[in-house]
């Protein structure tokens, strides 16, 4: 026999829990997102988790589980046909809730439960150096050398460098006769 969860429950016995959270899982995956109170949300959050990686699965036996669930064929074909394939690449976190403030007829903290459905982007790992290498530098561009660089332009530093020597020593002569 499943144990019920400890502490109250979402508006009476936990047949009508059961009910409600379907309820509010269908209209999750009709609409993208729902508003409901923030206890809703965090209650709502594993059993949507759960049964978007069962739509990930794709099987047969996931889609009868699912539909021991929610019971609605539209909402579950569209939960494997669309919303399955769109977070394919996602491992997990495939809800957000975001908080809203309190409702205004009787101040219920109130939230945002939407599905994630953007790509996931990889971040890219630092490589860390262990302690045992030694600390990576930072090595300065190679100047090229005369066997990687094409005979043209070995030529024309060469050319340079003459010219450079050349005016090197006429400015040393000019110098010297100022004196």
């Amino acid at each position: 026999m499943p144990k019920p969860t400890k502490g109250p429950r979402l508006g009476g016995g936990p047949a009508h829990e059961r009910l409600m959270l379907a309820n509010l899982a269908a209209a999750l995956f009709t609409h993208k997102r729902i508003t409901t109170t923030e206890t809703k949300a965090k209650r709502l959050r594993p059993l949507a988790e759960r049964l978007v990686t069962f739509g990930k699965r794709g099987d047969l036996h996931a889609r009868r589980r699912v539909l021991g669930v929610i019971g609605d064929k539209t909402v579950v074909h569209e939960l494997f046909t669309v919303i399955a394939p769109q977070v394919a690449d996602r491992e997990g976190g495939y809800t957000r809730i975001t908080k809203i403030g309190n409702r205004k007829g009787d101040n219920a903290p109130m939230a945002v439960i939407e599905l994630v459905l953007e790509p996931v982007t990889p971040k890219q790992r630092a490589a860390k150096p262990a302690a045992a290498e030694a600390p990576v530098v930072d090595e300065a561009p190679v100047e090229e050398t005369a066997a990687e660089a094409t005979p043209a332009e070995v030529v024309t530093e060469a050319e340079a460098a003459v010219d450079e020597a050349a005016g090197s020593e006429a400015s040393a002569e000019e110098s010297a006769e100022a004196k």
